[in-house]
């Protein structure tokens, strides 16, 4: 099966916040959200403003660069964001319950390539990049890829606003 793709040029970090509500509404356990891209490319930003929109009450969302893993109770179950860049082996994720977490949580998992063979196949990668042109520092062009009519049915709205 081939890969399904689309290209958005987020202009703000407010564009970006607002297609991280957009997302949001749309996700449910089970789902895993990849988000990848260099450092300053708006990869926290981004899963912050998903995870405060699906939280039961307001809360602080730090970034869980030195924690790996932080979890919130979310309107329809948990919510686990994981931060791998300082990831060691990858199989420290199954004892911290990441890979159960797939099936049963919304995961949103910064640094994925550090995942390897535990990646999910049903991943919804999101590839965020600066836009190096002068006057557009807040600019970030974000690539989505998926695989399969599940994504692409639930993406619609998304990519249509």
């Amino acid at each position: 099966m081939s890969d399904a793709r689309a290209q958005i040029l987020l202009a703000s970090p407010e564009a970006t916040c607002a297609l991280a509500r957009s997302l949001a509404s749309c996700l449910c356990p089970g789902d895993t959200l990849l988000l990848s891209g260099g450092v300053g490319a708006g990869k926290t930003h981004f899963a912050r403003c998903l995870i405060q929109s699906l939280l039961l009450s307001p809360e602080d969302v730090p970034s869980p660069t030195y924690t790996l893993v932080q979890t919130y109770q979310g309107q329809s179950g948990e919510i686990w964001h994981a931060d791998l860049y300082r990831l060691g082996d990858a199989m420290d994720l199954v004892e911290l319950g990441l890979t159960d977490a797939f099936t049963d949580a919304i995961c949103l998992i910064e640094w994925p390539d550090r995942l390897g063979d535990l990646t999910p196949p049903d991943a919804l990668l999101l590839d965020f990049d600066t836009v190096p042109r002068p006057g557009a520092e807040d600019h970030r062009l974000l690539r989505i890829i998926w695989q399969g009519d599940r994504w692409g049915q639930r993406l619609k709205g998304v990519l249509n606003e």
